[in-house]
């Protein structure tokens, strides 16, 4: 009962004090709440809604048009069925003369019979499929200027926009910026557009009677599955790859506001480091009057565990708040609508990771106490702090902080190799600002410029003066920006690849599907309009019948055999006696034209496939052309650059193979401007409707646009770590504000003006917030440079506008809040700070 009647007593004079250095911990704590229980909503949404998601019970899918076997099988089946086709094809406006690639989604039949498709007006969702109509994307239509009632053209066909397509079952928004969809009967396609070589899902939709075990369908089913190479999707299991993928993404989104309760721990840490400093006359005194070391320590124990419980009960709420906002900010990512409900779950883990952080954050220092001497009351230079020894607690506390670390960030990733390498990061960052500011202090107190004026070696001292909080604020400082500029400088390496492959001279513009026949009249229209043609490709379909001594069949049939996407994928292959600039042989040697004594087509692989086939020079491969099977032998291997804009392929064959096989040819052009390159895309759709085109400018925008989406998300999160950062500032300079005051009446009495003291106060925050954010800076280029390099396989290229920017924001956001928070001291007599020092 004393050590809680003293904690209650002692904390009288400083519980505003305490309440500040809490508030550090309120944001990681809303952080963490907020996300978990959106995440256990978003998974009951996803749960109760996994129907809409697929819109049937059971869906069958083909690359091919479904055979006789096939349609045999899905007659026995029964049910209310739908069929849809898939394809990309350029949708036309006549009224703004403007084209775009789009998804088109032929439907016949009810479907979804779950869910709905969503449509202004709702009514369009209905009565498209009664006539030649269309539902087009919204955001298609307003960039074209269309409206309801206006036509679009899908092939030699046009249709009337019965309505903008808002929603659809199983895409998410973000999905749809690369390719917007448009919905018309299948009834009236265009079936020009499903000629020989071109691309198309075919899709089967099933609703059963009500009781049907849909498990056992697909097991009755299942022999003929890969027999007749199809795909199939179950609601169990469009509801368990959502869940997958959406529960990555908040765990994703929990390790960001992990970074925030990260930060408002060190807050906690160097605050009470400060707090306890002025307690030690008290922890004293208590000893000389019997109490021991350990109750001394117990009473601050309780302080802290007291107001981080204020704090987490309070972080809760804002949490279960900002829980209503995340369905916003994650509109375009989820496929589904997320009811607000709160997790008991989600409130019991803040409030115990609330206040197991504070209290575990605060021992670090705390257990310093155990050591004050009661001589301290009549001695004051009794066990002052001198060269430091290892206290066994303290390294305990930290190894523990650092299995909380890896620890959590283990349980919130995929995979554990992850986590590690998640809490490796945060742990390497954080030794390194923590590096760097005891460096920076060293330094400042060995090598200060005797020639600098007053102000500039005063305000260079404070960083290393007692009680300084030049490590903390350098830790919370440079994190925040470390993760807010690497984010911004991986998106724009990013972009930066697209814009490279703009080059005057290189292709922007890629027309493909074209037939043989048309091929000479499209060369007349790209040079009708002016623009040259770089390339003509040709492209011929396949597929892998024999890798080696085994079929493919054989391969699927044995499972002690890794079936990879490599055996079951249709290849778009070419022939050509050249390399591009976008290839390397890394192995062999590319050969241009088939031998005349030759048995087998020597053809040139890229080597991620070889790998994927377990295959290598000499190997032998037996490709399925349109119903012919070739044998070709492995006589090159070539590294393939993905990122340039050009006709990159898996499998090249030499001149003399292919010629006679069924053809579809790409043609590669540059515009000069985007003017251009749209009308130069309307005279090849009109001209031939079933040719499609690929525009860089807009893959650009695209991209851009998708990757801006996901950085806003990404940066709400991080806003987090920046808030918090900003008030372990305004915490720190609040609890040294006594220490400043004194300093300041220090200074005046031996002659200092008001405009000195204030330089000094300005210097100091200057020169801390410009080394918080070089650090930081530093640290993200290196950061982005090892993501471009190992994770994304890019070149790293730096936005120097951007650093230079960040470098200007942190210095002056620190500038700012040092300054604001130490408002007052400067101005007020030197008798009256004593006073309120004191």
């Amino acid at each position: 009962m004393w050590i809680l009647n003293m904690a209650w007593r002692d904390s009288r004079g400083s519980r505003r004090r305490l309440a500040l250095f809490i508030l550090s911990m309120v944001l990681g704590v809303a952080a963490l709440v907020a996300i978990r229980s959106f995440g256990e909503s978003l998974s009951r949404a996803v749960d109760e809604q996994a129907k809409a998601l697929l819109g049937a019970d059971l869906s069958l899918e083909s690359n091919l048009p479904f055979s006789a076997h096939t349609e045999a099988l899905i007659d026995s089946l029964g049910g209310e069925q739908s069929r849809r086709t898939s394809f990309t094809s350029m949708a036309y406006f006549p009224a703004s003369g403007g084209t775009r690639l789009a998804t088109v989604r032929a439907i016949e039949g009810a479907y979804p019979y779950y869910g709905e498709v969503e449509t202004d007006p709702a009514s369009a969702a209905d009565t498209y499929l009664t006539g030649p109509n269309a539902l087009v994307d919204g955001s298609l239509m307003e960039t074209y200027g269309a409206e309801v009632g206006d036509s679009v053209r899908i092939g030699a066909r046009a249709y009337r926009i019965a309505g903008r397509l808002l929603k659809t079952p199983r895409e998410a928004t973000a999905v749809m910026l690369f390719s917007p969809r448009v919905y018309i009967p299948l009834e009236h396609l265009d079936q020009d557009l499903l000629a020989t070589g071109s691309r198309a899902e075919y899709e089967v939709y099933f609703k059963f009677p009500e009781g049907t075990d849909v498990d056992r369908v697909v097991e009755s089913i299942q022999p003929h599955i890969d027999e007749f190479r199809l795909g199939i999707d179950t609601v169990d299991e469009m509801k368990s790859n959502w869940n997958e993928g959406l529960t990555n993404l908040y765990r994703f989104l929990n390790l960001i506001g992990f970074v925030a309760l990260l930060l408002g721990g060190l807050g906690v840490a160097g605050s009470i480091h400060v707090y306890i400093k002025k307690r030690i006359a008290t922890v004293a005194l208590l000893r000389c009057l019997g109490a021991r070391s350990g109750g001394t320590l117990w009473v601050y124990i309780i302080q802290t565990f007291t107001m981080g419980l204020a704090g987490a009960i309070l972080g809760v709420g804002i949490g279960v708040g900002l829980q209503g906002l995340l369905p916003a900010v994650l509109r375009d990512v989820i496929p589904v609508e997320v009811p607000f409900i709160v997790s008991t779950e989600a409130v019991l883990w803040g409030l115990g990771v609330g206040v197991g952080a504070t209290v575990l954050f605060a021992l670090f220092p705390l257990v310093s106490l155990r050591k004050v001497s009661p001589l301290r009351v009549l001695r004051s230079d009794v066990a002052q702090e001198g060269r430091p020894r290892l206290d066994v607690f303290q390294v305990l506390i930290g190894l523990l902080l650092v299995a909380a670390v890896v620890g959590f960030g283990v349980l919130q990733s995929p995979t554990p190799l992850y986590g590690l390498a998640y809490a490796g990061g945060i742990l390497a960052v954080f030794g390194l600002l923590a590096l760097t500011a005891a460096a920076i202090t060293f330094l400042a107190r060995r090598f200060t410029p005797s020639f600098w004026p007053y102000p500039w070696r005063q305000g260079l001292a404070n960083l290393y003066r007692p009680r300084n909080q030049t490590r903390l604020l350098m830790l919370s400082l440079g994190f925040g920006t470390f993760i807010v500029v690497v984010l911004l400088l991986v998106q724009q390496t990013l972009l930066s690849q697209i814009l490279l492959a703009d080059d005057a001279g290189r292709p922007n513009l890629v027309f493909f599907d074209i037939q043989p026949d048309q091929l000479e009249g499209m060369r007349s229209v790209v040079d009708s309009s002016g623009a040259p043609v770089l390339d003509e490709v040709p492209i011929v379909t396949m597929r892998l019948s024999r890798v080696k001594d085994l079929s493919v069949d054989a391969i699927r049939a044995d499972s002690t055999i890794p079936l990879t996407w490599a055996h079951t994928r249709e290849y778009r292959s070419s022939f050509r006696n050249y390399l591009t600039p976008s290839e390397e042989v890394v192995a062999g040697a590319f050969i241009p034209t088939m031998p005349d004594s030759a048995r087998a087509a020597p053809v040139s692989l890229e080597k991620d496939l070889a790998a994927e086939l377990n295959v290598s020079l000499g190997d032998t491969l037996v490709f399925n052309v349109q119903g012919r099977l070739i044998e070709t032998v492995v006589a090159s291997l070539r590294q393939v650059d993905w990122r340039q804009m050009s006709t990159n392929f898996f499998v090249i064959f030499p001149e003399g193979v292919l010629e006679t096989a069924p053809t579809t040819y790409v043609l590669l052009t540059h515009a000069p401007s985007d003017s251009a390159s749209a009308a130069l895309q309307a005279a090849a759709v009109q001209a031939y409707p079933n040719v499609s085109a690929i525009d860089l400018a807009l893959v650009l925008a695209v991209v851009d646009s998708f990757f801006g989406r996901i950085a806003f998300v990404i940066r709400f999160m991080a806003l987090f770590s920046i808030i918090t950062a900003i008030i372990v500032l305004i915490g720190a300079v609040t609890v040294s504000r006594s220490q400043r005051a004194e300093e300041s009446v220090l200074l005046k009495t031996l002659g200092a003006s008001r405009s000195v003291v204030f330089r000094i106060t300005f210097i100091e925050y200057l020169l801390l917030g410009v080394m918080a954010a070089l650090t930081g800076l530093i640290l993200a280029y290196f950061a982005a440079w090892a993501l471009a390099y190992f994770v994304f396989d890019t070149v790293f290229i730096p936005d120097l506008s951007l650093m230079a920017t960040a470098l200007l924001v942190v210095v002056a956001g620190t500038l700012a809040v040092g300054l604001l928070s130490s408002r007052g001291i400067y101005s007020r007599p030197a008798l009256e700070v004593l006073r309120a020092a004191g």
